[in-house]
Parts: structure tokens; sequence; C-alpha cells
């Protein structure tokens, strides 16, 4: 038997349990993981049913700074995050080429979503005029490297021009006019070119040719858009072609062949028409016909001399 001295106080020990709620933040984890798998697999999903182009032009549209968004297109800021130096801090020479190289190999994001808003109201317009209407099969929309080119064309039932004149038809005369003022809602210039078939003139090329015609049809094609309220200065090339230039796959007779062709022109399309590059006029090639300058050395001696 111990001694009371050795004794060992006896410890009690009792769990405090405590009743209080866990919280639901694994849930908004949860939900917002779910909502980025779900984005992610939509976005896989958009790309892969989606041709070439629409994956280009997503591209495109993300890659576009937002303060290019924010100014509707204008590039007056910097594209980059840090400025790249240059006389005004807000742009670099190197950013200014870069861009400007990409404008010339193909229309940008933003001047696409600019030719398919004018194409989409020139479609409306003529959606609404039941006279217009019956043109809309003669009708062709693209974009070329110059730009938006909007083509008119012939057909043996209704053709845009009297047969051998440049006398404009009264529908083809409508629809230039319903189409001026739309033209003029984007500040890009204009380019006008007339085409022929191969059908020659009885004079052929000595007189009055396709040469001819096609140059008179393109400018009667200026007229009408200018009094349907075209600003003038945004016409910057009226031209003819004559039959150089055929659709492809088409015959040179085919109806098809006799069309205008309204091109809106990229800016550097237009600046490059207006300030052509001339090369070799500082050095030009000599002529190898021409004889050769003797030299001072070998300037015969005069009889003055001796």
């Amino acid at each position: 038997m111990s001694k009371g001295g050795d004794k060992r106080p006896i410890i009690i020990r009792r769990k405090k349990v405590v009743h209080a709620h866990h919280g639901g933040a694994w849930k908004i984890a949860l939900a917002d993981f779910m909502t980025a798998l779900m984005a992610l697999f939509l976005v896989m999903w958009i790309l892969s049913v989606s041709d070439d182009e629409t994956r280009r032009s997503v591209a495109e549209y993300f890659s576009t700074p937002l303060i290019t968004a924010m100014t509707s297109g204008d590039r007056s800021g910097s594209t980059q995050v840090i400025p790249g130096g240059g006389p005004d801090p807000t742009h670099s020479d190197g950013e200014r080429a870069r861009i400007d190289v990409l404008q010339h190999s193909r229309p940008s994001a933003q001047e696409r979503r600019f030719f398919n808003d004018l194409q989409e109201r020139i479609e409306r317009a003529i959606e609404q005029d039941p006279e217009l209407r019956q043109l809309r099969s003669q009708m062709r929309f693209d974009l070329t490297r110059e730009g938006l080119r909007i083509q008119l064309l012939d057909t043996e039932q209704r053709p845009m021009f009297e047969l051998g004149s440049n006398q404009v038809a009264p529908y083809m005369r409508n629809l230039l006019r319903t189409m001026a003022p739309l033209l003029n809602e984007l500040p890009n210039v204009l380019s006008i070119s007339g085409h022929t078939d191969s059908v020659p003139y009885a004079g052929g090329y000595r007189g009055y040719s396709n040469w001819e015609l096609s140059n008179d049809r393109a400018n009667a094609s200026r007229r009408e858009l200018v009094a349907g309220g075209l600003d003038p200065d945004q016409l910057l090339r009226v031209s003819g072609f004559a039959d150089r230039v055929r659709l492809p796959d088409t015959a040179p007779t085919d109806p098809v062949n006799r069309r205008i062709e309204l091109v809106v022109l990229l800016p550097e399309i237009a600046e490059a028409i207006r300030n052509p590059g001339v090369m070799g006029l500082d050095n030009p090639l000599p002529d190898e016909d021409a004889p050769a300058e003797a030299s001072p050395q070998s300037e015969p001696q005069s009889d003055e001399s001796e």
C-alpha cells in the first residue's frame, strides 16, 4: 500500500466538441473549375468545326490591341506594352513598319469587319427595292489584296449598258445611286474599272475599240455614283481594261466579262497608287549600244598644242 505522499493527482481529460459549420468555399471553387472546363471544351469544339479563315479571323481579333478596339481601329496608340522609343513615345519606327507589312499582305481584322458591314448594308438596301432585288445575282463581293471588290456583271437578259455603248441602263443607274451614300460612310477611296468581252468592233483597235468602251463605261459609272451623292474626293482611279482581264474559267465572249468593278481600296494600296515607287532614275542603266565616252587622258592632242 503506497503512502499518502506518493499519491499522484488524477487528471481527467474531456474533449471539447465544437459544433460549427465547415463553410461552402469548396463549392465555389468546384463551380469555377467546372465553368472553366466547359469554356475550354466549347472553345475546342468551335475550333474543330471552323474553317481556316474563321480561325485566322479569331486569332487576328484577339491579337488586336485593346486601345485599337477602344478607338474603333485608330492605331494612334502603341500596340506594345512597353513603348519602343522614337520621336513619339507612343510609337516606334520598327513597330510602324511591322504594322505596314502586315496590312500590305492582307486586310486586318478591323478592316474585314468594316468591309463585311458595308457589304451587309448594300445587300439590305438592294433587298428592300423590288427592282434592285433582281440584280443581286449579278453582284459579287470578295476581298482582294487591294480591298473590298464589288463586281457588277452583265447578262444577256439584263445588260448593265446598251450593247456597244456606255449608255447606262435604268436599273444599273438606280443600283449605283443606291450604293453611293453607303460608300460615303467609309473613309477609304475608290477605284472604278471597266471591262468588256472579246467581241471586237468593226474597226478593230484602230478606231473606237473595247479600250475606249471599257474606259467610257467606267466613267459613266463614276458619273452615276457622284449623281447619287458620292463624294468626288473619294474617287482615286478610273480605268478601262478592255478584254484583257477576264474572269476565271470563262470564255472570252462570255457576257459576264462585261462588268464594272468597284474596289474600296485599303489605305496602303491607295498610298502606293498616289506615290508609286520609282527605281533606277538616280542610276540609270547604261545603254549598251551607245559608244563609250573617252576619258580625259585619252583625248587626242590638237594641232595648236604643238
